[in-house]
């Protein structure tokens, strides 16, 4: 794990791991902030993360929307 003073510095040395293999890690003021990975590693993981989903417009038309029973809601009385 490498602060964000210590990647700036020795930012040659992050890349080199990174692209061994090895995922970065850099904290910002003692938290979490971003991960370095090679370039290759980021490629497989968007064909990954892409591979498994389906288009949002196919699961809105799968919805089973006539399965659904409503409730028999009245609107309460107002007065004003």
């Amino acid at each position: 794990m490498w602060t964000l003073q210590d990647a700036k510095n020795r930012f040659s040395s992050l890349v080199d791991a990174a692209m061994a293999g090895q995922p970065q890690e850099v904290t910002r003021r003692g938290k979490p902030a971003v991960v370095i990975v090679s370039a290759a590693e980021y490629d497989r993981l968007l064909a990954e993360a892409g591979g498994h989903r389906g288009r949002f417009a196919d699961h809105i038309l799968a919805f089973p929307g006539d399965a659904i029973e409503r409730a028999e809601a009245r609107p309460r009385d107002v007065e004003f």
